[in-house]
């Protein structure tokens, strides 16, 4: 998934960078083997006369430029090759890749959404590149429950680039005023909500329940903390996990933040993390699940009134107080388009791109969360990173489905489905059994 910038570049991140570059066309040649995957050291002149054609996503800065220049000009001493870089706006991406699909003129490697890889292996856009992923010595270093998105059926076609997650946005100064301690577990988070409902106001959502389009943002901390999962893809199919006793736990304590312990509005079940943000910066939001981009928007929408003395990040807690929750695992990849003209080339790319040098720079460059576990936890040592930092080790992903995207954000089978148990309208086990039926329909398409 394309996903904003950390907020702010800290001191941490700043020492950490270190970037990326594009295009081309060669032979025919297949670059899953151990061999090809382990031949870039010594290819040198072997590819002098060809190019890559690579795609890179967005609108370049002064850092992005001198990064894809380290990176090409590092590609060339190891190849020989060229890079020919084309810079595609995100949003003329999906039609660029649909003509180049289409026409069979496109990139031979091209940066992707995490979340948008399982879409273009189903319609053959991406090379299978699972052997060389698994015989490098780097990326193998990439802790597996960041690969979810890539690996389709058990074969990998991208390599994880950078990464982000969520945290919880919470207003410090309340915390410091009323003593509250930052929470550690499920008990303690209602707790602290219902210190701020208590002292602050009934009309204040102390820990704000998001029933909009990025709801599962905030739910699915609660699920997968509980050990619970959306679907799996099992026989050959999507099987839907709604019904199993862990997520009925994970999806009853967090509507139940809104039925049982009342530190949410009834009359807000449709607001999203835009309308929260909304809503904080008009003091009216104690604690809620986003990332650090909010944090200016915050300050620009109170006037200045809550700025980053008043607010501040904590990770969700997992249940029992043993660490982070795990959270979503957004971030971008890097792929082999599969008309590539030259696949054991662009693999080479792909390798150098994703590894630990220019993977890391890529990273801390565009203000992403790093992916080798070295260099996130240099960046945990900065205390306004350390949330998404110590979060991002235990990330995850939603299912690797293509239509993922129509049961999440089109149907919103789960935000239907919390509505229907916090109106009274269903019991929580109706709800789920209905949304499980739903979603498995909707991913089996």
């Amino acid at each position: 998934m394309k996903i904003a910038r950390i907020a702010a570049v800290t001191t941490t991140t700043a020492a950490l960078a270190l970037g990326l570059a594009a295009c081309g066309s060669g032979d025919d040649s297949a670059a899953s083997t151990p061999s090809a995957a382990a031949s870039d050291a010594g290819d040198g002149p072997r590819f002098a006369g060809q190019s890559l054609r690579v795609w890179r996503l967005g609108a370049p800065t002064e850092n992005d430029d001198k990064y894809m220049n380290d990176l090409n000009a590092k590609f060339k001493e190891q190849t020989g090759a060229d890079v020919r870089l084309e810079w595609i706006p995100w949003p003329d991406a999906q039609s660029k890749w649909s003509t180049a699909l289409a026409s069979g003129d496109g990139p031979d490697v091209t940066e992707f959404g995490n979340d948008q890889v399982a879409a273009w292996v189903e319609q053959g856009a991406l090379a299978d590149i699972t052997d060389v992923v698994k015989n490098d010595a780097e990326l193998q270093q990439i802790p597996q429950n960041l690969w979810s998105y890539e690996t389709i059926d058990g074969k990998i076609y991208a390599a994880p680039w950078g990464g982000g997650t969520r945290a919880v946005l919470y207003r410090k100064d309340w915390f410091d005023k009323l003593g509250i301690e930052i929470p550690k577990t499920w008990d303690e988070l209602v707790t602290a909500a219902k210190t701020i409902v208590e002292k602050q106001g009934k009309d204040v959502d102390a820990f704000a329940f998001n029933g909009g389009s990025d709801a599962n943002m905030s739910l699915s901390p609660f699920i997968w903390s509980a050990g619970g999962d959306f679907a799996k893809f099992e026989g050959g199919k999507w099987v839907g996990r709604l019904t199993e006793p862990a997520f009925k736990e994970g999806f009853q304590f967090y509507t139940g933040l809104v039925t049982e312990h009342g530190v949410s509005g009834k009359g807000r079940l449709t607001q999203n993390s835009v309308d929260i943000a909304q809503r904080f910066a008009a003091g009216k939001v104690g604690m809620y699940v986003t990332g650090g981009w909010d944090i200016n928007a915050i300050k620009e929408q109170s006037k200045g009134k809550i700025d980053e003395s008043k607010m501040a990040f904590f990770s969700i807690p997992a249940k029992d107080g043993s660490g982070p929750a795990p959270a979503f695992q957004g971030g971008n990849d890097i792929a082999v388009w599969n008309d590539a003209k030259n696949k054991e080339l662009a693999t080479l790319y792909v390798k150098l791109a994703a590894g630990k040098e220019f993977g890391v720079r890529y990273a801390t460059n565009g203000g992403l969360l790093p992916l080798y576990p070295e260099a996130l936890d240099q960046l945990a040592q900065d205390p306004a990173q350390k949330p998404f930092a110590d979060t991002f080790k235990v990330a995850k992903g939603f299912p690797a489905s293509p239509n993922w995207a129509e049961a999440n954000d089109t149907k919103a089978v789960l935000q239907n489905a919390a509505r229907s148990v916090i109106e009274g309208k269903k019991t929580v086990d109706e709800a789920l059994a209905d949304a499980n039926t739903e979603l498995e329909s909707i991913l089996n398409q």
